[in-house]
């Protein structure tokens, strides 16, 4: 007679938010490439990397581009300031013109 074999469980469960620190403290990288092409000839290539990880993470791999972003700092940008600054100058003059006039 067969004897039936004992289910086991494991002990150790982990929480959402044990898999969710687990991933932002060690990183995870999914990378992908799509191509099309026809008779040879590349018509599409989409080339998809996704780092998910920590911010202090991913300044330990030196990836920071978020510092230098106008979106993300809260600073407007170089070029922006520089052409509201010329419209301003601009429309200054004119006013100048038209009131020594």
């Amino acid at each position: 007679m067969q004897q039936p074999h004992a289910v086991t469980h494991s002990m150790q469960t982990s929480s959402l938010a044990d898999v969710l620190e687990r991933v932002l403290d060690k990183g995870i990288v999914i990378a992908g490439d799509i191509r099309v092409k026809l008779v040879d000839i590349e018509l599409l290539s989409i080339q998809l990397r996704l780092v998910i990880c920590s911010v202090d993470k991913a300044r330990e791999m030196g990836m920071d581009w978020w510092v230098n972003q106008p979106v993300f700092a809260g600073r407007p940008a170089p070029d922006a300031v520089e052409s509201s600054l010329a419209r301003i100058e601009e429309r200054l003059a004119r006013l100048e013109t038209a009131v020594s006039q």
